[in-house]
């Protein structure tokens, strides 16, 4: 071997973060041969050719250490190559164009990934990028005031999954719902609770809706002769037990859409425990904080706010932007490295607002804090958009959401397009059993997996042991383009939990469905008639059962079932 520097570990299961590390360490021993003055790159990219002609894996490291080795590409390449085909695994490493290289595993390298997806299961994919990161994600906190509506389900899907994929990635994650049990809202609700107990309009500016009456009638059978309290005593427990049914409609309905929160947190603590005084008095010592007009400010415009926020009005009261101050402290206090904020679409001004807070705490903005906003959700039916809730009046709620399409439909296609665009559910889409509707395409997928198992118990056949799997036999096209994507899997997972990207799942999870719909169409996984099981059956079902592993790894990333029939 060139400079005679021994490279890299044997790889009996090579992934790209393997062929990465060892290209590291290729580059190391040009480096310590002295053929190379350059630093050894962190992080070496590897790619997966879309023409596979170019070889299972290529990589451009040669093009990015060329000029601070002084060296065209091509001749970075070459000092580099021998020491790659040296490695076990590699069948042929080429360089082509001004200085690529194209790498190739030989088939029993390849296909050894099957038998190591199945040993590991649910495990295959969890990593270590987030390893030790405490993150206290927060999102939904819709008002307390009403169903949750489609906006709040969609940061339902997105959170949960979001939480998990945090979670795969090894972060330490606290998933939170913030309660604006505190405000005027509130009061307003429980008019609103009083007046359809009493059979009097909604007061202006009041909540409508079936909800509405429905809690009230609850409210009065749990809490009898409630309507014979005056009616000052009356309005506080309707604040109070109504504000508790609200809450407790809220949970039951996040609970029956998979979606868990770890702690149920209350505005109205932060009021009561004294902590948005004590956040004013911490932000004061930092030196941001100043009065003018009879108000306290604090001067956000030094960490790119458009304005300086008021803590407390020039009347005493304290503002709510006071409460955003505290209630940021308070997730720092308990522990939470980053604190991550899931918002609407209605929300666009907070983000520089709540960065400045965290700024103005002393704390790192863009470490210790993320924004996140979400952007509007559309229902259609029939191609017509659908407005109206029977039981909200104005708005689409989850329980309708639910309803309509049925929770999987839900999660998955709230969860597979980035927060930053808009999204339109349609119904009569995301009911049918077609190819276009994006989570029967990918269940389905999985579906056809567990009947090839199905099928296989009938014929009273197995893979085999794990000694008896021959991965060189899974040579063809199809089972080297499902092996490659079966590898991608926990560099995928890697990324959508370091750019808090869920959607990256889903979509990874459609291009695997329908490789594996290509593969079914031209791979026999069983014998036929009369014919033998073969080494080359055994080994197709070792690669059909990794490949259900990592669909359904990855559904239950999303809070999405993994049907075993349709």
């Amino acid at each position: 071997m060139a400079g005679g520097h021994p490279v890299s570990p044997t790889l009996g299961v090579v992934t790209p973060a393997d062929l990465s590390q060892a290209i590291q360490a290729a580059v190391s021993s040009a480096v310590e041969a002295g053929e190379l003055a350059v630093a050894v790159p962190e992080h070496v990219t590897v790619d997966r050719p879309k023409n596979r002609d170019h070889g299972d894996y290529a990589t451009n490291v040669a093009l990015q250490l060329a000029k601070a080795a002084g060296k065209p590409p091509r001749a970075v390449a070459e000092l580099l190559v021998e020491r790659l085909r040296g490695i076990t695994g590699v069948a042929k490493v080429d360089i082509a164009g001004p200085g690529f290289l194209n790498i190739t595993l030989d088939t029993a390298t390849a296909g050894a990934l099957a038998r190591t997806i199945v040993e590991a299961g649910e495990a295959y994919g969890r990593n270590d990028a987030l390893q030790g990161l405490k993150i206290n994600l927060e999102f939904v906190s819709a008002n307390p005031t009403g169903p949750i509506h489609i906006g709040g389900v969609r940061w339902a899907a997105v959170g949960d999954s979001m939480a998990r994929v945090l979670r795969a990635s090894g972060a330490d994650v606290t998933t939170e719902y913030y309660l604006n049990d505190a405000g005027v809202q509130i009061s307003k609700f429980a008019a609103s609770l009083q007046a359809a107990a009493n059979g009097r309009e909604v007061p202006e500016g009041g909540y409508v809706g079936e909800y509405i009456v429905d809690i009230a009638k609850a409210l009065t059978e749990a809490v009898p002769g409630v309507l014979d309290l005056p009616e000052a005593e009356q309005l506080q427990v309707f604040r109070t037990e109504g504000l508790k049914l609200m809450v407790a409609e809220i949970q039951r309905s996040m609970d029956e859409f998979g979606t868990h929160f770890d702690v149920w947190f209350s505005e109205k603590t932060l009021h009561d425990s004294g902590a948005v005084e004590q956040a004013i008095d911490r932000l004061r010592e930092q030196g941001h904080v100043f009065e003018q007009d009879g108000a306290v400010f604090l001067r956000t415009t030094e960490f790119g706010d458009d304005k300086d926020r008021v803590l407390i009005k020039a009347d005493g009261d304290k503002t709510y932007f006071a409460a955003d101050a505290a209630y940021y402290l308070s997730k720092r206090d308990r522990g939470a490295e980053v604190a991550l904020y899931m918002l609407g679409a209605d929300h666009h001004g907070y983000v520089n607002r709540l960065k400045a807070i965290s700024a103005c705490a002393g704390d790192d903005m863009n470490h210790n804090i993320e924004v996140k906003i979400g952007q509007f959700v559309k229902m259609l039916r029939d191609g017509e958009e659908v407005r109206m809730s029977k039981r909200a009046g104005n708005i689409i709620t989850i329980d309708d959401v639910v309803e309509w399409i049925g929770v999987d439909a839900a999660r998955y296609t709230l969860a597979r397009s980035s927060t930053d665009s808009t999204i339109t559910l349609d119904i009569n889409l995301l009911t049918s059993q077609t190819n276009e509707n994006p989570v029967f395409y990918v269940q389905y997928a999985h579906t056809r997996m567990c009947g090839v198992a199905r099928k296989a118990a009938e014929l009273g056949v197995d893979k085999g042991t794990a000694e008896q799997f021959k991965p060189e036999l899974l040579a063809t096209e199809w089972e080297s383009d499902v092996l490659g994507h079966l590898a991608e899997f926990p560099r995928m997972l890697a990324t959508a939990g370091e750019l808090r990207e869920p959607h990256r799942v889903a979509r990874y999870l459609e291009e695997l469905a329908g490789k594996y719909h290509r593969l079914y169409e031209n791979c026999m996984f069983l014998p036929k008639g009369d014919e033998e099981l073969t080494d080359t059956h055994r080994a197709r079902l070792w690669l059909v059962e990794a490949t259900r592993t990592v669909l359904a790894n990855g559904l239950t990333l999303l809070g999405v079932t993994a049907p075993e029939r349709m």
